[in-house]
């Protein structure tokens, strides 16, 4: 494996991230902090628990998903565009460097960031409501895992996307929408039975519920659900890569 290649386009990667500081990381902190004050105060005055743990609390998994699903798809869906965009995705393409390693490299970048914001965003959500984790190895597990599967989605977008429309048509049309009908700010179990079941075939609340529960210990769907529908999607979307490398679709000039 050529390590000095796949390190040399992370660190590229991670400095774009430090050159762009005040979009990368100030903003989805301080649009979380709104989050509390609207969601938090407003609606919590009406809701003061879910499943014993105060409405504040119980919305902080979820504001953490959003933020790591569209984290996770934007920062690799332009990573990989702009080098197509460029055309300088043919030299990458041409040098004695693996598809894996440049999968690895813009993937693991891509998921790197939107772990590092989680985190972030975790630490401010501290500050406004207390929190407990009660299976960190588990939260953390859910981190990386939905961090990386929906960065190779992002990364498939930007494969897929030939001009800079294409590039928010899925994350705000799809992955925001379904989101927030995932469960972020509410228990599918609040729901009536007829819409609970309909919630059922949206992904997010897989990826939300076993997030949630890592944190409380409470979970709209069986935890290990949850892990073998996030593993299923990884597995999906690892396939769909290996597809278009191997096809060259949208890789060749």
């Amino acid at each position: 494996m050529n390590w000095q290649a796949v390190r040399a386009i992370y660190h590229f990667e991670m400095a774009r991230t430090r050159r762009t500081l005040l979009q990368s990381v100030l903003a989805p902190v301080i649009s979380t902090s709104l989050y509390f004050v609207v969601f938090g105060s407003a609606i919590g005055g009406y809701i003061p628990e879910v499943e014993g743990v105060s409405y504040g609390a119980f919305i902080v998994p979820g504001l953490i998903m959003l933020n790591l699903l569209t984290q996770s798809v934007s920062n690799a869906t332009f990573a990989i565009f702009f080098p197509k965009f460029s055309r300088t995705i043919y030299e990458v393409l041409s040098a004695p460097i693996s598809h894996f390693e440049i999968v690895a490299s813009y993937v693991g970048a891509a998921a790197t960031k939107a772990i590092m914001l989680s985190l972030i965003i975790l630490a401010t959500a501290a500050l406004f409501v207390p929190l407990r984790i009660e299976h960190p190895l588990w939260m953390l597990f859910f981190l990386v895992l939905t961090a990386l599967t929906f960065s190779l989605l992002g990364f498939i977008l930007g494969i897929w996307a030939d001009n800079f429309e294409k590039l928010q048509l899925v994350p705000l049309l799809v992955i925001t929408p379904l989101t927030f009908l995932g469960g972020s700010f509410y228990s599918i179990d609040m729901l009536p039975p007829a819409w609970r079941t309909v919630s059922l075939f949206n992904p997010v609340v897989y990826l939300v519920s076993g997030f949630r529960w890592s944190f409380y210990g409470s979970a709209d769907v069986a935890v290990g659900i949850s892990i073998g529908m996030a593993l299923l999607f990884l597995a999906v979307f690892i396939a769909i890569v290996m597809w278009m490398f191997r096809t060259g679709y949208r890789l060749k000039p």
